[in-house]
């Protein structure tokens, strides 16, 4: 397999400005790598292979006219999730009435990305609206694992985790309000960062963000390589007049992270969703792994995580964001319980979660949960203090067989907690089951900790391996 594949942006970047390779030699490979294996991934749903390779042929140009202070990611292809502005491709967010509208440009992050040299290869699947865990929609389909095509790659960001997870592409830009970066680096056995809210705009989604939604929705990267989480942060961070939550912070840097002043703390479950065998026997490998590099390691529990839906939830229609039914219509609420009728006639062009998301949002939820959130977020902020790193389980299971996540609807509840406490988040590959599929785990800390869970992710990459190409698994 061309080696180009399974290194890290930041490594491709350095071979391109030693003209060890050229960013065209890198960008062909990954361009060949995606038509083998999207016809049965079905994660890049729109490419612009023509338009890179161009980019390409103009960033060794610039190389070879020894132009000085080139951009970080000079020649180093990647792709987008589909619900972000990209010139001249489709925004649909997996939403039929959205069909056929092209941008004419950027989101912020994506113009970021583009800045600092990375070249788009195209735009990557996610569930419709990027409001459930499995990547699926009537305008593009169904994505599959790269692992096993019988099991789902994730979501919302799920066409982006298979694609950097089959190789196909070093680093991605996803989004989160729920898992939605986490859960496909967890599936597709890559890295993901969910940002400390306000570090990193929003700007350029479809649905945007509004009210106190811009705080648990969250832009950030995935990539296949941990190294690249960082400098991709640095790229990406920034204000921008689209997200007022958006301001300039100085990121810290992982390389100056002593592991050996900081505390673990391991959390294996939340007390009602319980974790499979092979994830809780990673999480165990983990804590004795870190117990020599760290000052101090504890396991406990917290009771209120047993409410992790309810206070999700609740926190969530507090927000005051815009009504999942009204953005189903694309500004217009659709009749719920007529396009159910269609939908079991095969005739809607919505997907049963995106309803059923649309049904349940109307039932209140008691006012206590909010409490109870608020309670939890100091209890989590006490816990980690300045210098904790929370171990948590990604979800209850490796990745599922299509369908099933709808038979237990409310386990990705493993990430969602972590949005509406606001705690930077990054998702770590941790090797492969007896089945061939990704184990991981999430590494949490403090708000504007983000270099501090990214310098875990290295350590725990250093010793587990991080990311195993699909073919080195066969």
């Amino acid at each position: 397999m061309q080696p180009y594949l399974t290194l890290s942006a930041t490594q491709l970047a350095a071979m391109i400005r030693r003209r060890e390779a050229t960013s065209t030699q890198i960008v062909n490979a990954h361009i060949q790598h995606i038509q083998r294996v999207n016809p049965q991934l079905n994660a890049v749903v729109f490419e612009r292979f023509g338009e890179a390779r161009a980019e390409a042929a103009k960033a060794d140009k610039a190389i070879g006219k020894k132009q000085k202070n080139l951009p970080p990611l000079h020649g180093v292809p990647c792709t987008i999730k589909e619900h972000f502005e990209l010139t001249g491709a489709p925004q649909t967010s997996g939403l039929v009435a959205r069909k056929g509208i092209i941008n004419s440009k950027d989101a912020p992050t994506v113009a970021r990305i583009r800045a600092a040299g990375g070249i788009p290869l195209g735009v990557t699947n996610t569930s419709e609206l990027c409001m459930w865990m499995e990547t699926n929609n009537r305008v593009y389909g169904r994505s599959n694992n790269p692992y096993n095509p019988a099991h789902i790659v994730g979501g919302s960001s799920g066409g982006e985790g298979a694609i950097i997870g089959a190789g196909g592409s070093p680093f991605g830009l996803g989004a989160d309000v729920g898992g939605s970066i986490r859960m496909p680096a967890f599936f597709n056995g890559v890295f993901g960062h969910k940002p400390t809210p306000g570090i990193v705009p929003n700007t350029g989604q479809v649905p945007m963000p509004t009210g106190d939604i811009l705080k648990y929705c969250v832009t950030g990267p995935l990539a296949r390589r941990a190294e690249d989480l960082m400098p991709l942060m640095k790229i990406l961070a920034g204000p921008d007049e689209g997200d007022p939550l958006a301001q300039t912070v100085k990121l810290g840097d992982p390389a100056k992270v002593d592991l050996r002043k900081l505390h673990l703390i391991s959390i294996r479950g939340n007390g009602r969703q319980s974790v499979s065998a092979d994830l809780r026997k990673a999480q165990i490998q983990c804590e004795d792994s870190l117990q020599g590099a760290m000052g101090s390691v504890r396991i406990t529990q917290l009771a209120a995580l047993k409410k992790s839906f309810e206070i999700w939830s609740a926190m969530m229609s507090a927000a005051n964001g815009e009504a999942f039914a009204s953005q189903l219509g694309d500004g217009a609420a659709i009749p719920v319980g007529k396009e159910l009728g269609k939908w079991l006639l095969r005739r809607s062009d919505h997907t049963l979660p995106a309803l059923a998301l649309a049904g349940l949002e109307k039932l209140p939820m008691p006012k206590k949960y909010l409490a109870m959130g608020q309670s939890l977020r100091e209890q989590m902020l006490a816990l980690l203090g300045d210098n904790g790193v929370l171990l948590y389980p990604s979800y209850t299971s490796v990745a599922p067989r299509h369908y099933l996540p709808m038979a237990k609807t409310f386990d990705w509840v493993y990430t969602g907690i972590l949005n509406v406490l606001e705690l930077p988040a990054t998702q770590v590959p941790l090797g492969l089951n007896k089945q061939g599929l990704p184990l991981g785990i999430q590494v949490v800390s403090a708000p504007g900790n983000d270099h501090i869970t990214i310098a875990v992710a290295l350590e725990l990459e250093r010793q587990f391996g991080g990311w195993v190409p699909p073919w080195a698994s066969k």
